[in-house]
């Protein structure tokens, strides 16, 4: 039986598509043959980008760019395959998580688009997609759903790990021995900065955050951020663009007017490094071993703020496990898509809110 599984990841950073060729065994090991990004085109992304918001016609064009996606998906894994000289007979199932255009958990539904019968159709390779449906239907927020696989893979017989995956949202996952883990989306991560660099520098991010590293943060308006309701809220929780998005940072701006263009994007990444380290302070204290995944552990100007902020930790990128962090959530939806084949459960209702355990995913066959 085949046992290798392509897991792909597009996140709110929209950056690019992610996939991953990986080997899962019980108990509790998994390897990563390869991975790779497939960068995401500009026409694609802004119209990934405009689903995010109200608009006209946006069945249509779900439809359209849920179709383009699929075959940038398709194509990537066909590279990573042909790299790895891997026919496609060898490989059990795709685990697909789309891009998400939009996220509702108040209203029972979270969207993710991405043509699973397509990219099934291009591939010849089952593809297990919409993961997030089944905790939803369950009471759950269906996000965060990497936390279940950091505890499968990462947890420690004798030391409280927090790992954070700082994407375009950032989400915490404590790891405690012997219990099962907690997290939650902390706030922004990545977007808010990207957005910014974007329309300020002309750069799809502000690498390594040398940009915000050049200015100050703004107290009062990082003070203004800081007083939304979302990060009062306990876990679980989870957010996307659907709330922090441009329009919510400009009705701060409009306030605080006068901020330089730089000053703003330190705000920015000072308002992730604190929302992290509070919430890590409120609700794992104990953490003696703490890790960044995701792009956030790329910028050295973000990773210096969090280090200053939480003095008792190491903050370090989870290379330090064994596993890259630019790969840790396409790993996961492998994992996933693993689960799903043997019919366990995939989410972790202490993170989610989700009433119970329950398998994730729905099944296209190739």
């Amino acid at each position: 039986m085949p046992s290798l599984y392509v897991g792909i990841m597009s996140g709110t950073s929209l950056d690019g598509i992610d996939i991953t060729l990986s080997r899962f065994r019980d108990p509790h090991q998994a390897e990563c043959l390869d991975a790779l990004c497939v960068p995401m085109p500009a026409g694609l992304r802004q119209q990934l980008l405009d689903l995010c918001s109200p608009s006209s016609d946006e069945l249509y064009q779900a439809g359209i760019a849920g179709n383009a996606w699929a075959r940038l998906a398709a194509e990537g894994v066909q590279q990573l395959l042909n790299q790895n000289q891997v026919c496609r007979e060898q490989v059990r199932a795709i685990g697909s998580h789309g891009q998400t255009v939009r996220h509702h958990p108040d209203q029972g539904f979270s969207l993710q688009v991405g043509a699973p019968s397509l990219l099934a159709e291009l591939t010849g390779i089952d593809v297990i997609a919409d993961f997030r449906s089944r905790d939803l239907a369950a009471g759950g927020e269906g996000a965060p759903l990497v936390p279940a696989f950091h505890q499968w893979l990462l947890t420690s017989p004798t030391q409280t790990r927090t790992l954070v995956n700082i994407g375009g949202f950032a989400n915490l996952t404590i790891l405690r021995p012997g219990q099962t883990a907690a997290g939650f989306d902390s706030g922004p991560g990545n977007a808010l900065m990207d957005n910014w660099a974007q329309r300020h520098i002309g750069t799809p991010y502000d690498a390594d955050g040398d940009w915000a590293s050049q200015g100050q943060a703004h107290q009062v308006l990082l003070d203004r951020m800081l007083a939304d309701p979302y990060f009062a809220r306990t876990g679980p929780k989870s957010t996307g663009r659907e709330y922090f998005h441009e329009a919510w940072l400009a009705a701060h701006l409009k306030h605080t007017p006068g901020v330089s263009a730089v000053d703003v994007q330190a705000t920015l990444a000072t308002l992730t490094a604190t929302t992290i380290a509070d919430s890590l302070q409120q609700v794992a204290r104990d953490t003696s071993e703490l890790y960044i995944c995701g792009g956030g552990a790329r910028n050295a100007h973000l990773m210096r703020l969090l280090q200053q902020r939480l003095p008792a930790q190491k903050v370090q990128s989870t290379d330090a496990l064994g596993v890259s962090p630019d790969w840790m959530e396409a790993m996961a939806f492998a994992w996933l898509a693993w689960r799903f084949d043997q019919r366990l459960p995939g989410n972790l209702p202490s993170v989610t809110g989700a009433q119970g355990e329950r398998i994730l995913g729905a099944l296209y066959p190739a």
